[in-house]
């Protein structure tokens, strides 16, 4: 019997509960679904739509920084030294291009010179930024510049521009004082790092530079100015491909900078100098402004505002007579007979008698002999500093001692920097009694009588730079302050310094006086420097003093610099002041191995140097053209020097040639990498 099979079915009831379960399951999952969705999309389109606007604005479009235009700087009368100057430059935007050494080939077939720069050239491009411009050549000429465009097409990523470019348009003249500006480099970036400052992004911008020594380098953050943007348009791949000059901001300028110098002084104190090395100063003896501050020989700045080649740059590291170097505020020299003056008035303030008559047999004695150039007889404090006399001052030096000169030559500005705004002055060196305890000679701290004549004289370990010579001479003609030298005039058109008043001088005016009655006989018949300084200029009349300072000993040899090496010919000094009756204007000159006798390279130098300045001066010129002008009157006969004898400085005071002076060195231009 066969069995049928059998069909059960579940309750109705059932079937719709389980079918209704899935459904809110479903249900529930879809709710919480597109509830996510719409909070998600609310919070887009409406909490941050804002930002996401800015977003995609920024994925749309950029700012590309733009470099301010540097801040001019003029002189005194408004003559630009330091400005601005418009510049073709061809440039390569390495992400637009298809292959970098291909363009580069097709460029150095335009632009020949720049095959040698190839390695720096790839260099900056791999280090900027994405498509940001690297400048491969600057100044082009028109002549290339329309080569480049023309060829254009044919290199993908290479654009050629206009820009504004540094110029010094005196070259030389002003190199040392306003310095010039370079490419940023490593060291600056990590002198931001190392102060715990944010570096400025504009470092990184391939057209921007920064003062790299004198005002440019002191004032770089009021020269440097605001970065403006171009707000430019990309692409997906961020070629730009318009520009919304609505929404640019433009750069803003740097300030305005006013030096105290004089442009025509300036130059014509780097002209006088020819050949010679060394340094002028010329000071306003009533304010202390410095209308001219010049080191020779000098170097044109133009050069290092694009990085100059290898092959330029070693003649001038190289060569004997140190071009890079400010010898004006950084070489240091023995002044020589330029001293004697206060040594004259440390002896004054201390009570000595200037009519007092010390004999000078032609050398004085004292364990050793030390020579004098001539036999001079009887002498007073003013013919003495006439005659430059040896003897006089050697006499009345040790008498007081070592101390008593050191202080008056602090006060007088030596052994001190000044407040000018710039670096690489050199403090140089006054010596006295602590000095020699601090730096014995082979263990002894003793300072000896036999030291002191030399350093009476401006020998020995004596050393100072051409500033401080200008403001002692400054000081020694003012009489009554102890006038401070001032560089900058203003800075966007504030006056800076110039207002404070100056320290009394501690010296007696009728003691000042005597001082200046002699210099005014160094300048007449019959003193050191009569030929040479004599101005032409009627009534108007300069004083002076000489000096010479040895650059070795010559032990029992000739001191003539006559087929002597130039580096070991003497160092010749002169410091003047004019008018003699109303002083208004101090001058210095230090002739680097110049040979013997200052009147003979430093005097003739500071007269056409002086005849410049006062001859600009309104009012004295008026007065000139009043009283008419005068010859240089023809001179007598022979008359005195202010050179040493051959026994003068023992060898273990003469100084170090001032090219290599120790302590630390001042910042000189590195070779181009």
């Amino acid at each position: 019997m066969s069995s049928e099979p059998s069909i059960f079915f579940s309750d109705v009831n059932e079937r719709q509960g389980s079918f209704l379960r899935r459904t809110f399951v479903v249900g529930g999952l879809t709710a919480v679904g597109v509830t996510a969705l719409t909070v998600r999309l609310a919070q887009l389109q409406v909490v941050q739509a804002q930002e996401y606007a800015t977003l995609a604005s920024q994925n749309q479009f950029n700012f590309r920084l733009v470099p301010p235009p540097r801040g001019r700087i003029l002189d005194r009368n408004g003559v630009v030294i330091a400005g601005n100057r418009p510049s073709f430059r061809v440039l390569v935007v390495r992400d637009e291009t298809k292959d970098l050494d291909q363009t580069l080939d097709l460029l150095g077939q335009l632009l020949p010179d720049t095959v040698d720069r190839r390695r720096a050239i790839i260099r900056d491009v791999n280090a900027a930024p994405r498509f940001s411009p690297v400048p491969v050549k600057s100044d082009l000429t028109w002549e290339e510049f329309a080569r480049v465009n023309l060829y254009a097409n044919e290199l993908p990523g290479v654009m050629a521009d206009m820009n504004e470019a540094r110029y010094y348009p005196f070259g030389g003249s002003f190199a040392h004082v306003v310095g010039y500006v370079a490419k940023p480099s490593d060291r600056d970036v990590q002198s931001f790092r190392d102060r715990g400052e944010e570096v400025p992004q504009l470092l990184y911008n391939p057209g921007f530079r920064i003062g790299r020594t004198g005002v440019e380098k002191a004032l770089e953050v009021d020269l440097r100015g605001v970065e403006g943007g171009n707000r430019v348009e990309v692409d997906a791949r961020g070629r730009v491909v318009a520009e919304d000059v609505g929404g640019s901001r433009p750069a803003v300028p740097g300030k305005e900078v006013v030096l105290t110098q004089d442009a025509d002084v300036q130059n014509r104190a780097l002209e006088v100098f020819g050949e010679e090395a060394g340094g002028a100063v010329v000071m306003d003896v009533r304010n202390g402004d410095i209308l001219c501050m010049v080191s020779a020989p000098s170097f044109d700045p133009n050069l290092f505002v694009n990085g100059i080649p290898s092959s330029m740059y070693r003649p001038l590291a190289d060569y004997e007579r140190r071009p890079l170097l400010d010898k004006s505020i950084y070489g240091t020299f023995a002044p020589g007979s330029t001293f004697k003056p206060i040594t004259g008035l440390a002896a004054l303030k201390r009570g000595a008698n200037p009519d007092r008559r010390i004999v000078c047999t032609g050398g004085y004695y004292l364990g050793r002999r030390f020579a004098c150039h001539a036999t001079h007889g009887s002498q007073n404090m003013r013919e003495a500093i006439k005659n430059s006399c040896n003897v006089y001052f050697m006499t009345i030096a040790v008498e007081m001692g070592p101390d008593a000169i050191a202080e008056t030559a602090r006060e007088m500005g030596f052994g001190q920097t000044f407040d000018i705004s710039i670096d690489g002055q050199r403090r140089g060196l006054v010596p006295d009694r602590d000095w020699r305890r601090r730096n014995p000679v082979q263990g002894d701290p003793v300072w000896y009588p036999g030291e002191t004549p030399s350093y009476a004289i401006g020998q020995g370990a004596l050393t100072v730079n051409a500033l401080q010579l200008a403001t002692y001479t400054a000081r020694l003609a003012n009489g009554r302050k102890a006038v401070m030298p001032r560089l900058i005039k203003s800075i966007d058109g504030v006056e800076q310094g110039g207002s404070a008043a100056f320290a009394d001088l501690p010296y007696a005016a009728a003691h000042m006086q005597v001082l200046r009655e002699g210099m005014e006989m160094v300048t007449e018949a019959g003193g050191t420097a009569f030929r040479n300084s004599q101005l032409g200029l009627g009534a108007v009349r300069m004083a002076g003093k000489t000096g010479t300072a040895q650059s070795r000993n010559y032990g029992t040899g000739s001191r003539s610099g006559a087929g002597r090496p130039w580096a070991q010919k003497d160092h010749n000094l002169f410091i003047a002041y004019a008018p003699i009756d109303n002083p208004r204007y101090a001058v210095s000159v230090i002739i680097q191995h110049g040979g013997m006798g200052g009147g003979t390279a430093g005097a003739p130098r500071a007269r056409e140097i002086m005849k410049t300045v006062l001859l600009k001066d309104d009012e004295i010129r008026q007065r000139i053209e009043r009283e008419g002008f005068a010859e240089t009157p023809d001179d007598p006969g022979a008359h005195g020097s202010d050179t040493l004898g051959a026994s003068t400085a023992p060898a273990e005071s003469v100084p170090a040639a001032a090219t290599e002076p120790a302590g630390p060195r001042p910042y000189v231009p590195e070779a181009p990498q």
